[in-house]
């Protein structure tokens, strides 16, 4: 095979093994409170709402320090251990302790960190200047089908229930983790690509390089770690990423509220009868569907378009607003989620 060739089935593999992780994490972040509120037990008392605020919390901090994991350990077994950790907090479901569910958010929100700043590390390595768009497209491509997979399965499993049993649960949670379980070993399907050739005199240098700094790696690797995470620092004080973090931090509401609370009120609504259950799994392969559909039209929008990004954000905006006033209309005027139950306004 072409080094070109080989780096192509890299990507390819990475977004297999993406697609399959977070078909099992996404889908279990849309049920999850769904599933919290139907579990009989005294002894647990967690909330799917805490969990993912504990999740992105640490996943925030954990950037700091996530290249300096992938640089010891590598890409490859970074996104192999971090994808453990997210089969780990799919599988607590099985069998939920408070104590477990909120350890196991932590794990995650580290193991996030270290994930994606490994899969950026991998696309890199794997891309040059003119194929890094393409196969950024394959990547996400593939990822996004997540949605779609892992919520077709919940509609199948959850069609007619009413009432989540502990056997659909665990029934769920435990073929949610094995699909989790498939992605992590896929990333030991990805192969170092060739490196590129360099000149006699370079390639001669470098080895001289490597000779004279093997014997300070942990001094280096200590002095990167502080030299990212003060180099981080300052770049958040910048003027473009305060104006971003604004957009990032909305952003970040969005994503809260479509992967995680739009499913919860759609379970809950007394409206739909005993079909409440399974339709989380409609709205998941919908958004799925959008989030494929919307990132092919705007990127040829964006490729085609000869004035710019600014019609292009403007047509997401006004695709933004219509979809929150759907959402409007479709529950917040027939029936309140907010306290967990629903209850008519009429």
């Amino acid at each position: 095979m072409s080094p070109e060739g080989k780096k192509l089935l890299n990507i390819v593999i990475l977004g297999f093994g993406f697609m399959f992780m977070f078909t099992a994490f996404q889908t279990c972040g849309n049920i999850e409170q769904t599933v919290i509120k139907s579990f009989n037990s005294t002894e647990f008392h967690g909330s799917g709402y805490t969990s993912m605020a504990i999740i992105y919390g640490v996943f925030s901090a954990s950037n700091l320090i996530a290249p300096s994991v992938v640089t010891v350990i590598g890409p490859q077994l970074s996104m192999f251990f971090s994808g453990l950790l997210y089969s780990g907090y799919i599988a607590m479901f099985i069998y939920p302790y408070t104590w477990s569910f909120y350890t196991a958010s932590v794990f995650v929100g580290i193991g996030a960190a270290v994930l994606w700043t490994a899969q950026g590390n991998v696309l890199a390595i794997n891309s040059t200047d003119n194929t890094i768009g393409r196969n950024s497209g394959i990547f996400w491509a593939l990822l996004q089908f997540s949605l779609f997979f892992g919520n077709l399965y919940i509609y199948c499993a959850w069609h007619g229930h009413d009432h989540i049993t502990d056997k659909d649960r665990q029934t769920v949670f435990i073929s949610l983790t094995v699909i989790s379980l498939v992605g992590c070993f896929l990333f030991f399907l990805i192969r170092k690509p060739d490196p590129e050739p360099a000149p006699a005199e370079a390639a001669e240098s470098l080895l001289q390089a490597e000779s004279t700094e093997s014997s300070s790696t942990s001094e280096k690797l200590t002095s990167a770690v502080f030299f990212l995470s003060v180099k981080a620092c300052k770049m958040f004080g910048t003027n473009e990423m305060m104006l971003l973090s604004i957009s990032i931090g909305y952003t970040g509401l969005e994503l809260t509220f479509y992967s995680g609370v739009y499913g919860t009120c759609i379970g809950a609504m007394t409206q739909f009868g005993k079909d409440a259950k399974s339709l989380i799994g409609i709205s998941g392969i919908c958004i799925g569907i959008g989030e494929i559909l919307g990132g092919g039209v705007f990127g040829m929008l964006n490729k085609c378009n000869r004035f710019g990004r600014n019609p292009v954000v403007l047509l997401g905006l006004i695709t933004h607003f219509v979809a929150f006033y759907l959402i409007f209309l479709n529950i917040a005027i027939t029936t309140c989620c907010c306290t967990g139950s629903c209850s008519s306004w009429s």
